[in-house]
């Protein structure tokens, strides 16, 4: 995992679309990834990440949740907004975990 994610950020790109960048790793390398990622940004990077993970989730500045079923129903979003809008759209259908976890 730790290659293929070194492989995206190695190219020459401003803008990456990462599938499940958090797949496989320990919570210190997720600690690691989101700050890189954050770095990343702040250097005038656009990152659109897929992920499960509410660790990632509740630290992204802007989410759109997919449902359940995410791409394979035809794209359809049920909610969208930062991960504190999320938690209180009862729409989405990742709003009630973040909800759990955020401050």
């Amino acid at each position: 995992q730790r290659m293929k994610i070194a492989s995206y950020l190695s190219t020459k790109s401003e803008t990456f679309i990462i599938d499940e960048p958090t797949d496989g790793l320990h919570m210190k390398d997720v600690q690691r990834l989101i700050a890189l990622f954050r770095d990343m940004v702040a250097q005038g990077n656009t990152i659109y990440v897929i992920e499960h993970n509410l660790d990632v989730l509740k630290s992204v500045d802007y989410l759109i949740d997919m449902g359940p079923e995410g791409g394979k129903r035809g794209g359809l979003i049920v909610a969208q907004g930062t991960p504190e809008q999320l938690a209180d759209d009862p729409a989405s259908v990742t709003g009630p975990f973040l909800k759990e976890i955020l401050p």
